[in-house]
């Protein structure tokens, strides 16, 4: 495809510009786009074979499956066009109708996955092989940090910051308790890890300049928050452009002593008000899932959401 004439004459065919648009929005199979544009595979097979063959899609394989996207690096002024000949028709029925199937295909996509935590959160660890414990896998991963500047939030004494020092560039953890940023302090000094410092200040008035971190991890403190949305809020704010916030916490529960017994201000999140807050805090790709499940009562399960802060 040389000419913007050509990528014109492409975008005649109002199926090549349907499926176009949806895959600006996400990578998507053959049967996701059968679903969202309730057409034949034959007939999605065969515009994606001419989009493809223009430059203008990329293809990949899983097992059986082939997930089609928009190709990285289309030249600028093509690009500019398809985004123009999307918005020109974004009022359409079938386009309006296809966002809000592909709406109802990502749904889907979280609930598979939330399914699939939930079945092996019950299975994990009930299988003995030498070496493997929740430790090891946890030093394991935090070996792929990469040298980003992270923000730790609501830390206590920063176990996990302790481990991702020995990668990044640098770590803040933020704590409202004197003491703990004491003790954490003494065990960086200790660890000879002079990139990992404590701050005290509150998670929903966090002491970082706006645009100053990569990652933000609310581990096990949201909870703990008097108003949650409002340190999701300082999250997003301290994150820089395609930075990340990760939230572990627990699902909501009815263990009314955790008040008492754990200072918890909330008793856990439903997934939909997890999503919410990252969702109205401006986080794009909002995922949340259950990743464990307790088998001693009160049978606390845990929630992994996470979000990127989109722009430039």
């Amino acid at each position: 495809m040389n000419s913007s004439l050509d990528t014109l004459k492409l975008l005649s065919d109002p199926t090549r510009l349907r499926l176009l648009a949806l895959l600006m929005k996400e990578e998507l199979s053959v049967a996701e786009l059968q679903e969202i544009l309730g057409m034949a595979q034959s007939r999605i097979s065969s515009q994606l074979a001419q989009l493809r063959q223009a430059g203008f899609v990329a293809d990949r394989r899983e097992g059986k499956k082939a997930f089609y996207s928009l190709r990285a690096g289309l030249p600028p002024r093509q690009l500019a066009l398809l985004k123009a000949a999307g918005e020109a028709v974004t009022d359409a029925p079938e386009f309006s109708e296809d966002r809000d199937n592909l709406d109802h295909i990502l749904q889907k996509r979280r609930r598979v996955a939330e399914q699939y935590f939930t079945l092996i959160a019950g299975r994990l660890g009930k299988g003995y092989c030498p070496g493997r414990s929740w430790e090891a896998i946890g030093h394991l991963a935090l070996r792929f940090v990469p040298p980003i500047v992270v923000a730790d939030l609501g830390a206590g004494e920063g176990l996990i910051s302790q481990l991702i020092a020995h990668r990044a560039e640098r770590v803040w953890c933020i704590d409202n308790s004197p003491r703990m940023v004491e003790v954490g302090t003494e065990l960086a000094r200790k660890n000879g890890l002079a990139n990992l410092a404590y701050k005290l200040g509150d998670i929903e008035n966090v002491p970082l300049p706006d645009k100053s971190v990569d990652l933000a991890i609310l581990s096990q403190a949201l909870h703990h928050a008097s108003h949650p949305q409002a340190a999701v809020d300082e999250a997003f704010r301290i994150l820089r452009p395609g930075g990340q916030l990760t939230v572990l916490d627990l699902k909501e529960h009815a263990f009314e002593r955790a008040r008492e017994l754990y200072a918890d201000v909330w008793l856990g999140f439903k997934e939909s008000i997890l999503h919410g807050f990252l969702k109205k805090a401006g986080f794009q790709h909002v995922e949340v899932n259950i990743v464990s499940r307790e088998t001693v009562e009160p049978c606390f399960e845990t929630l992994l959401a996470s979000g990127i802060k989109g722009g430039r």
